[in-house]
């Protein structure tokens, strides 16, 4: 993931399970320049157990708490939409990316064309789902919300291992032993982006703190970027000022919607504005040169 920043714009399950909307989702996508609009799959009833209440900003966006599974039953997609929407995607010059959040979906989506596997920042901490992700031949995007620099540093000896080692570890020499090979770390660097993240829905400004991406880039020597969920566009093209190589940044057709993540997502025009105004930074930054121009 190099070159200008790479924009996915983060459809998510703001569709609230209709594939017609999240059909249109894509051509918003396209429209507005995003390089990538993405979506999420997961079996519910893999996710969630029948008794998991739903986090306080779901509950308060969706209404009566009736529970995660009931709520994300109702917004999956099955195998044959998500084929369509990587079709339309496809026909609209976009690119298709879904998160897998079980193993059974990420073998379904390994056989789709994505141009990187999004590991969620509730699977950092998921060695086996790591080791399968960093084996499908692709680059990863590894989003690091609530996590601490040892439990990333955890995370990418997972995926150093994975990219340069067969089978299993046996335990942490051999974690430790793959991230201290030149050749792992050079992989990595080929590979994996980082993304900072606060997982608050929406996110206050306080709590961005962009500069924990100068941190986790100085800490490991890997590009990195922002998954925002701040509201309005302001933080996201800071962030790419600050060297993100990578904006996600969700958006809805509508913000008024009840569904859990539509009230800190961006409507069309703002995502338009959005890519816009990360395309105008990017001319803007130009190049590391002082003197008078002819």
């Amino acid at each position: 993931m190099s070159g200008r920043v790479f924009v996915i714009a983060e459809a998510g399950v703001n569709h609230d399970g209709s594939l017609d909307d999240a059909l249109r989702m894509v051509d918003v996508a396209a429209e507005a320049g995003a390089d990538a609009v993405k979506f999420q799959t997961f079996d519910a009833a893999r996710l969630v157990t029948r008794r998991a209440a739903k986090a306080a900003y779901q509950a308060r966006n969706t209404g009566a708490d009736d529970g995660q599974l009931a709520m994300l039953k109702a917004l999956e997609l099955d195998r044959d939409a998500h084929h369509r929407l990587a079709d339309r995607a496809r026909a609209r010059s976009v690119r298709f990316m879904s998160t897998a959040f079980d193993m059974d979906s990420l073998d379904f989506l390994a056989g789709l064309d994505m141009p990187a596997i999004k590991i969620p920042s509730g699977d950092l901490t998921w060695g086996a789902m790591l080791l399968k992700a960093a084996r499908l031949g692709r680059p990863l995007i590894v989003s690091t919300g609530m996590a601490t620099l040892e439990e990333i540093g955890d995370a990418l000896r997972v995926i150093a291992f994975a990219l340069t080692r067969d089978g299993a570890p046996g335990g942490a020499a051999d974690l430790e032993a793959a991230f201290a090979d030149p050749g792992a770390q050079a992989a990595l660097r080929e590979r994996v982006t980082l993304l900072h993240c606060t997982t608050e829905y929406p996110a206050p400004l306080g709590a961005v703190n962009l500069r924990a991406m100068d941190l986790m880039r100085d800490a490991f020597g890997l590009p990195v970027g922002y998954s925002d969920h701040t509201l309005g566009t302001t933080v996201a093209i800071a962030a790419a000022a600050r060297g993100a190589t990578v904006i996600e940044k969700h958006f809805t057709l509508d913000r008024g919607r009840a569904g859990p993540d539509h009230a800190a997502s961006l409507e069309p025009g703002e995502l338009a504005a959005m890519v816009a105004g990360l395309r105008g930074g990017e001319t803007g930054l130009g190049e590391a040169r002082k003197g008078p121009a002819a």
